[in-house]
């Protein structure tokens, strides 16, 4: 669809309901799974269009990050099963030059990364400057499977004396000093709660099991997960509460529409990296002056025969 065809949609409005940077007032009640705002009913063509948008200024815009060589960009994704991390990641980032991007998909700990601070191996993965790093699941699985799983602790070998009541505050305080001291590095970090609805995640689920081109995609430890939906709420809506600042937003998106979610991470994606003032680098006069000779001696050779 054409642009001018196309309804005047404001970015900042859009994004208005879900950016979350003052942790005292979330509620995850708050935050509904789907967008019910009739100005953003976005049909299928519609929402296509935005998303190609979006994905050719994020292309420019990673263009001047690599150049500018001074941030690096990190987006984290969690959410439930079934709620389209994998997909969004996929549409979002269709356009971005792979050189310039790194995507980690943090399953279970190895050996080695057990031995280690549960940061460690989030840590490994970060991005350099001028590079796009994406964490599909991130070191807030520590304060979400592990929480909801106490029994994971164990196989992390802490002292016993460290392990208390208090471990999931002490875990989330640590998260929140790392962020801010990333963010002080020129680290720009984006996260991104994908909220699915129950009932939908339970329709997405009988899909996977209905349609052999996805029953791959099934595990019967879904099932487990989802028997402790209300204890995975708790631990998500703890853990926003903690973290959230105006340095490292969670952007809470309604995940039951898929194509409206993909559109509003695209959207929030491009609005954080445009106030980062991304510039390609100045030449210097000697700089130029080398340019303008090499100009010449190329005007100045002969044609190919």
């Amino acid at each position: 669809m054409p642009k001018e065809e196309r309804p005047e949609i404001s970015v900042k409005e859009l994004l208005a309901p879900f950016r979350v940077t003052n942790s005292k007032n979330f509620r995850l009640k708050d935050h509904p799974t789907e967008d019910t705002r009739s100005d953003f009913d976005f049909d299928k063509m519609i929402s296509a269009a935005l998303l190609t948008d979006g994905v050719s200024d994020l292309q420019k815009l990673q263009d001047r990050l690599y150049a500018d060589d001074r941030w690096s960009v990190l987006l984290i994704f969690q959410a439930m099963d079934g709620a389209g991390k994998d997909s969004t990641i996929k549409h979002v980032m269709s356009g971005v030059n792979p050189q310039g991007c790194q995507v980690h998909a943090f399953k279970r700990p190895s050996e080695e990364e057990l031995d280690h601070d549960f940061l460690w191996r989030t840590n490994k993965a970060l991005p350099e400057r001028g590079r796009i790093g994406i964490f599909n699941r991130s070191y807030y699985e520590e304060v979400l499977v592990v929480r909801v799983h106490p029994a994971i602790l164990k196989k992390q070998r802490i002292p016993d004396q460290f392990i208390d009541d208090r471990i999931w505050e002490r875990r989330l305080k640590a998260i929140r000093q790392s962020e801010r001291f990333l963010s002080r590095q020129g680290v720009k970090i984006i996260k991104f709660f994908l909220n699915v609805s129950k009932d939908e995640q339970k329709r997405r689920l009988i899909d996977r099991i209905d349609d052999p081109g996805k029953n791959w995609k099934f595990e019967a430890d879904d099932l487990d997960e989802r028997a402790r939906w209300d204890d995975y709420m708790t631990a998500y809506e703890e853990a926003i509460q903690a973290t959230a600042t105006k340095q490292s937003p969670w952007y809470v998106i309604p995940a039951d529409d898929k194509k409206f979610m993909r559109v509003a991470v695209m959207a929030a994606i491009r609005r954080e990296l445009e106030k980062l003032d991304l510039v390609y680098p100045a030449l210097s006069v000697e700089d130029q002056v080398t340019l303008g000779e090499a100009r010449r001696r190329l005007l100045a050779e002969r044609p190919a025969k």
